[in-house]
């Protein structure tokens, strides 16, 4: 074989290869619709984008998820249900008798259309994506969120229902503090930091003026504002967010700071936590 003939075999390789890596990096990708829903609920279709399967998160909005399905072109196959609450999966029953038999996933009985109760650590499948089950409860007492990542870990997102909101996190209407601290700070703030946050309401705005009040010094907390502010305007969600950004400015997740500890006028974490809510509860932002 002559140089130039070996030289044409080399590039047709390497041309090979490239369309090769191209595809699998496409077949790894997930993709995660954001549906609006009420006055300020989020639905999510999870999608594996190499087998058109998906999964969606709180359908309470049964006709806009099968307009979404019908867009997207894929075939949903699972209900991640975050907790019983109307609001998330009061939509259950009437999403499951017009699309037929579905996988219902929840950590609660009080779901409707209920097929497989979870606890922490169970896991699914949707397509090629894996799902892992955290237990979190607090907000209720089944509570459960979706920590959902691709073959190969490059990327990875939390749906995290009423536990934890971009800046803040939900009311503990049947647990404790020291419940949520478990929830937003060894299970949920141990994830990859690079980690999106997908939450169940868009509250965002008025949960980092609240956050503003306990760490007015917070140039992340600021900059994210002023961000948060600038999206809504434009009728734009605030999410995803991160849980590295989590970490810097949420201040249910940053319970150990010494700035949050002062101005709740606590030295303990999860005596800090209980006094946030309980500030949180009572502010009216202006």
């Amino acid at each position: 074989m002559n140089l130039g003939n070996l030289i044409r075999k080399v590039n047709k390789v390497g041309i090979g290869l490239a369309r090769f890596s191209s595809n699998f990096t496409q077949v790894l990708k997930m993709k995660v619709k954001i549906l609006p829903a009420l006055e300020d609920n989020y639905m999510y279709l999870i999608i594996d984008e190499a087998t058109k399967q998906c999964a969606v998160v709180d359908p309470v909005e049964p006709d806009k998820v099968e307009a979404a399905l019908s867009d997207e072109g894929v075939n949903l196959t699972t209900v991640l249900t975050t907790h019983h609450h109307w609001d998330h999966a009061g939509g259950n029953e009437q999403l499951i008798k017009s699309l037929g038999s579905k996988e219902v996933v929840g950590g609660d009985t009080r779901i409707g259309a209920l097929t497989r109760k979870v606890t922490h650590g169970d896991e699914l499948k949707i397509g090629n994506l894996n799902v892992k089950c955290l237990f979190t409860p607090c907000h209720t007492a089944g509570h459960i969120c979706y920590y959902v990542t691709n073959p190969n870990d490059s990327e990875s997102a939390v749906f995290t229902g009423d536990t934890l909101f971009v800046a803040g996190c939900g009311k503990f209407f049947e647990g404790t503090p020291d419940q949520m601290y478990k929830a937003l700070v060894e299970i949920l703030g141990t994830l990859p930091p690079e980690t999106k946050v997908y939450c169940g309401h868009e509250y965002t705005v008025n949960n980092l003026k609240f956050a503003e009040s306990v760490e007015p010094n917070n140039k992340q907390l600021i900059s994210k504002l002023e961000l948060a502010k600038t999206l809504r305007q434009s009728g734009k969600p605030t999410i995803p967010s991160t849980i590295k950004e989590e970490l810097s400015f949420n201040p249910f997740m940053r319970v150990h700071e010494q700035t949050v500890q002062t101005k709740m006028g606590q030295t303990d974490p999860i005596k800090t936590m209980g006094s946030l809510r309980a500030s949180k509860d009572q502010f009216r932002p202006n």
